[in-house]
């Protein structure tokens, strides 16, 4: 039937510029949604980039990285140079992890009570291997001058839900995500490239610290692979009327204290007579 062929047909691919205009237009956050690239050794950083320690005399965590990139909409690399967080890099694979590092000497006694739940903490996070890993590149997607690996969008906890319900629009059922109160970043970035599944993200210690995430905000990670269907799912699910704003229900009689309701009552009193 037409009907099921249309539903079924595979979506248009979608550029950089118009993914960001409809994320705005669907999901309307805060700040620029990004797209961050991990760029392999030996290939060339755009000229434009800004790079923390080179141009800005700074070392960063990622975290900070990605909100100058979200709030000031620059377009940052991030290398080892420029990268001040232990976990960062070790998790992108810039530094080594030893004994000290993976027996939780940086989880016990902030996160966790013992050595032994540190040690389980800190094996979870994601990590890059020598393959994987390259200088991290982190930009407005409207703009970005590479074809990113993830779009990320921070929002509220109905944007994120709105987020959700277009990555799930054509696949149906849930989208499962992980919690661990620390190192978002790579859950933002090597999860989200290593499962090639969209993420929700709630934002760790650090970034609400070093880079001022704030209390309402959460953070959505989706493989730019997949942003045809997630467009799609936008567009559908407004259509439907899953929507942000969320539109408040307001067709109904309102009720008033006793003495308003008198009042009335005396008015129809009166009419009635």
């Amino acid at each position: 039937m037409p009907e099921t062929t249309a539903k079924t047909a595979a979506p248009q691919a979608v550029d950089m510029a118009t993914a960001a205009k409809e994320i705005e237009q669907y999901v309307r956050p805060e700040t620029f949604p990004l797209g961050i690239r991990v760029i392999q050794q030996g290939q060339p950083v755009p000229d434009k980039a800004r790079q923390p320690w080179r141009d800005l005399g700074a070392k960063v965590t990622v975290c900070q990285g990605i909100s100058m990139a979200r709030r000031y909409g620059w377009t940052l690399a991030m290398g080892t140079e420029d990268l001040s967080c232990p976990i960062a890099l070790v998790a992108f694979g810039f530094r080594p992890h030893n004994s000290y590092y993976d027996d939780g000497n940086l989880v016990c006694g902030m996160y966790t009570e013992s050595m032994e739940t540190a040690a389980r903490t800190e094996a979870d996070v994601p990590k890059f291997s020598e393959a994987e890993h390259g200088v991290i590149l982190v930009g407005p997607l409207g703009r970005l001058p590479l074809a990113p690996d993830v779009v990320l969008v921070y929002g509220n906890s109905a944007q994120a839900m709105k987020m959700v319900a277009a990555a799930l629009y054509r696949t149906g059922g849930s989208l499962p995500s992980t919690f661990s109160a620390r190192a978002d970043c790579a859950d933002i970035i090597i999860k989200t490239k290593q499962t090639d599944h969209p993420q929700v993200i709630l934002p760790c210690y650090g970034d609400r610290v070093f880079g001022q995430t704030q209390d309402h905000e959460m953070a959505f990670t989706i493989p730019w692979a997949q942003m045809p269907t997630f467009i799609e799912g936008l567009k559908g699910t407004h259509a439907g009327g899953v929507r942000y704003p969320v539109p408040h229900f307001l067709r109904y009689t309102p009720q008033f204290p006793p003495t308003y309701e008198k009042l009335r009552g005396m008015w129809d009193n009166e009419v009635d007579s």
